[in-house]
C-alpha cells in the first residue's frame, strides 16, 4: 500500500507553475497556457481557428445536444462585440436542455435502465424515470458535485425528515436501478453479484477505480487487497433495495388504511361465498333434512348478503386514495461487516472485513464506519477534497465529451492498467479549479469553451500529423460523430417537430408518433430499442465511460427504409413550404440542417434534382421529389458530424 500510494492518481494534485509559451497572444483562458507549452516541446503549431459558424454549431451539441437554429446562428455572425462567443457559452448554460444533454452523459455511467435482464421476478421500475428527471435538474441547478455524489450514495440520511420533492430519496436511484439477480438455487452467488454490481458502479463512476477486480484475490495491479473491496460491499450488504414513498408519512398511513379496509370487506365476501357452497355441497350430499335447516339463509337472504358485501366493496374503494408516488431507492438493513469470500465463493468465507473506505486512499488503518450501513461515511469519504481522484475523475469526463478524449483516455481507469495523463498538469489545474469553484461543473464548462484550444478549427496539418498523428496534443479540434440521442433529437428539430417538454414518463421509442427527445425513451436491459443498439448506446447492464462508435451497413440502411426518416424528411419538405420558391428552399434547407448556406453549385444540383421527371414506377416510400431531397440532407455525413 505504501509503494502503491506513490502513484499519480493518488497523489493530490499539484499547482500548477505557469510555464513559457512561444505565442503569449494565442493564450485565452489558463488551460491553453499548458496545451500550448506541450506543443511547443514538440515544435507544433495549433491549426486556425474554426469559423464562428463551425463554433456555435459545436458549441450548441456540446452543450445542450441539439443543432443551432438559422436565428441564433445569425444573432452571433453580427454579434462584433468582444465577449459574443461568452455570451452564446452562457445563453446554452442557463438552457434547460442543457441538463438533458449533460444529463445524459452520467446516466451512462450509473448504467440507468428501467427493467431487469437478469431475473423474472421483479417488476419493471415503472418510477425509474424520476431519477432521470432528478439528474436532469440536477445538472441544470449546477448542483455542486460533492452534494451530487453524496445524495446518489446516501440522500435518505442527509435529508432525513424531508419534504417533497425529496431528492435525496429520488437520488438514490443511483443505486435502486441497479441490477439483480434471480435468486434461484445459487441464492448467494446471485446476491454476491448484486453487491459487486454496486461497488464496481461506485468506483468506477466516482472514482475512476477497477476494484470489483479485487473480488476474488488482491487486485493484481492496484493497491486495492481483496478485504477492501468487502469492506465495501459489507456497506451494500447492510443497506436494501426499497420502494421509498414520495408523501408524507401521514399519507402513506391513510392510503394503507384505505386499502386494508377494502381488503377486510374482499376477505368478508370471500369467506361468505365459500361457506354457501360448502352449505350447498352439504345439501346435496345430505339430502332435504339438511335444507330445512333454519339456521342457514336461503338464497334469496344469500344473494341479498353478497349484494350488501359488495355495496361494502365499492364504499370502501371510493375511499381509497391515489397511489403515491415512489422512488427505486436504497435503505439501511440490519448493518454487518462481511466476511471475505475466498477465491468469490460466498460458502468459503475468510477474515471479516471491517466497513471502511479504501486504505489506499484513507491510510493504513482507517477507522471502520458507524453510522448505520455505512453509506453516508462512505459518500462523505469520496466527495472529500482531499481525496485526490474524485474530482480529476470527473473534470476528465468533462473534458471528454468536449473533445472526443479525456486527458486521461481510460476515464473510468485511473490505476496501473489506465492510461496515463496527456497533459497531468493540465488534469491537476482543473481539479484544484473545480474544487475551488465551489465543484461548479458549469465552471468548467467556461474554463474550457473559453480557451483557444477549444476553438480551434479542424482542417489537417501534415506536419503536425507526423508527430501526432492521433492529435492527443490537440493542435486542431477532433471531428466527431454525434451520439444516438444528438442524431435523432438534430432530425426532430430540424423538421419542426421536436416536442420541448422537459420530464416526465418513460416514452416508447418506436412509437411512429414519439416526437420527444430520446432522453425520455425506456431504457431496457433485456431488449434494448433497436434504434439505440445500432447506433451504439451503450449496454445499461454495466457502467459505462464512453459510447464505441461503429459503422456497419445496417446503419445506412436505417437511414434509407426508417419511417422515422422518412416522417422526418416529410415534415422538414413541409416546413419549407413557407418559403416562396425552390432556390430559397434549398438555401433555407442547408442552414437549417447543416448550419451555413448552401454554394451555388449545391444549389444547382439541388434545382436539377427537383425538376427531374420520375422514371416510370420510381417513388420510394411514396415521397415527393422533395421529400426525397429532404431525405438526402438528413442523410449525409454532414448532417452526423461535428465539426
Amino acid at each position: 500500500l505504501a509503494s502503491g500510494r506513490k502513484f499519480w492518481s493518488f497523489q493530490p494534485p499539484a499547482p500548477s507553475e505557469p510555464r513559457p509559451v512561444s505565442d503569449s497572444g494565442w493564450i485565452q483562458s489558463p488551460v491553453d497556457r499548458f496545451i500550448l507549452a506541450s506543443l511547443d516541446q514538440k515544435g507544433l503549431k495549433p491549426v486556425r481557428p474554426a469559423g464562428k459558424r463551425e463554433l456555435i454549431r459545436r458549441a450548441t451539441f456540446d452543450l445542450i445536444g441539439l443543432p443551432p437554429t438559422p436565428e441564433e446562428i445569425d444573432a452571433f455572425l453580427a454579434d462584433e462585440v468582444p465577449g459574443a462567443f461568452d455570451r452564446v457559452v452562457e445563453r446554452l448554460l442557463a438552457s434547460p436542455h442543457y441538463g438533458e444533454r449533460w444529463g445524459r452523459y452520467w446516466l451512462d455511467v450509473a448504467r440507468y435502465a428501467e427493467d431487469q435482464a437478469h431475473t423474472f421476478a421483479t417488476e419493471p421500475n415503472t418510477s425509474a424515470f424520476r431519477y432521470r428527471d432528478w439528474v436532469v435538474k440536477a445538472f441544470n441547478s449546477d448542483l455542486p458535485y460533492d452534494r451530487f455524489i453524496k445524495l446518489q450514495i446516501a440522500g435518505d440520511q442527509l435529508e432525513e425528515g424531508q419534504k417533497p420533492p425529496y431528492d435525496g430519496r429520488v437520488a438514490l436511484g443511483f443505486f435502486g436501478l441497479g441490477a439483480q439477480y434471480y435468486k434461484n438455487t445459487e441464492a448467494a452467488k446471485a446476491a454476491a453479484d448484486e453487491l459487486d454490481d454496486r461497488v464496481d458502479t461506485l468506483t468506477r463512476g466516482f472514482l475512476g477505480l477497477t476494484v470489483s477486480c479485487a473480488r476474488c484475490h488482491d487486485h493484481k495491479f492496484d493497491p486495492i487487497p481483496t478485504q477492501d473491496y468487502y469492506s465495501l460491499a459489507g456497506i451494500f450488504g447492510s443497506s436494501q433495495l426499497a420502494n421509498v414513498p414520495l408523501v408524507e408519512e401521514e399519507q402513506v398511513k391513510r392510503f394503507q388504511e384505505a386499502q386494508e379496509r377494502v381488503q377486510a370487506a374482499q376477505a368478508e365476501l370471500k369467506a361468505f361465498k365459500a361457506e354457501q357452497k360448502k352449505a350447498n355441497v352439504g345439501t346435496g350430499a345430505k339430502g332435504a333434512e339438511e335444507t330445512a335447516n333454519p339456521a342457514r339463509p336461503g338464497p334469496l337472504e344469500a344473494a341479498k348478503r353478497i349484494q350488501e358485501l359488495n355495496l361494502k366493496i365499492e364504499i370502501c374503494k371510493k375511499s381509497l386514495l391515489k397511489q403515491f408516488p415512489v422512488a427505486h431507492a436504497m435503505k439501511d438493513a440490519t448493518p454487518a461487516d462481511m466476511r471475505v469470500f475466498v477465491r468469490g465463493n460466498p460458502a468459503q468465507q475468510g477474515d471479516l472485513a471491517p466497513r471502511r473506505f479504501l486504505r489506499v486512499l484513507a491510510g493504513d488503518s482507517p477507522p471502520p464506519f458507524r453510522k448505520g450501513s455505512g453509506r453516508l461515511e462512505l459518500a462523505e469519504a469520496i466527495a472529500s477534497r482531499d481525496n485526490p481522484l474524485t474530482a480529476r475523475v470527473m473534470v476528465n469526463r468533462i473534458w471528454q465529451n468536449h473533445f472526443g478524449r479525456g486527458i486521461v483516455g481510460t476515464s473510468s481507469n485511473f490505476g496501473t492498467l489506465g492510461e496515463r495523463p496527456s497533459h497531468p498538469d493540465l488534469l491537476d489545474y482543473l481539479a484544484r479549479r473545480f474544487v475551488e469553484s465551489g465543484w461548479s461543473i458549469k465552471a468548467i464548462h467556461r474554463e474550457i469553451m473559453a480557451s483557444s484550444t477549444y476553438q480551434l478549427g479542424t482542417e489537417f496539418d501534415p506536419k503536425n500529423f507526423q508527430v501526432d498523428a492521433d492529435n492527443q496534443l490537440l493542435w486542431r479540434a477532433n471531428r466527431r460523430r454525434l451520439d444516438v440521442e444528438s442524431w435523432r433529437d438534430a432530425f426532430l428539430a430540424v423538421s419542426g417537430r421536436l416536442d420541448p417538454r422537459l420530464t416526465g414518463a418513460s416514452t416508447d421509442l418506436s412509437s411512429p408518433t414519439n416526437d420527444r427527445r430520446t432522453l425520455y425513451a425506456m431504457v431496457s436491459r433485456h431488449n434494448l430499442n433497436s434504434l439505440l443498439r445500432l447506433f451504439d448506446f451503450p449496454d445499461p447492464n454495466i457502467t459505462s465511460d464512453r459510447r464505441n462508435q461503429t459503422t456497419v451497413p445496417q446503419q445506412q440502411l436505417f437511414v434509407l427504409n426508417s419511417p422515422f426518416v422518412v416522417d422526418q424528411a416529410r415534415a422538414l419538405a413541409n416546413r419549407l413550404k413557407s418559403e416562396p420558391a425552390d432556390p430559397s428552399r434549398i438555401r433555407r434547407a442547408y442552414l437549417l440542417a447543416y448550419g451555413r448556406p448552401a454554394e451555388d453549385d449545391e444549389v444547382s444540383l439541388g434545382l436539377a434534382f427537383l425538376a427531374a421527371d420520375d422514371d416510370p414506377g420510381e417513388k420510394p416510400a411514396g415521397l415527393t421529389r422533395w421529400e426525397r431531397y429532404a431525405q438526402v440532407l438528413l442523410s449525409a455525413n454532414e448532417f452526423l458530424y461535428l465539426d
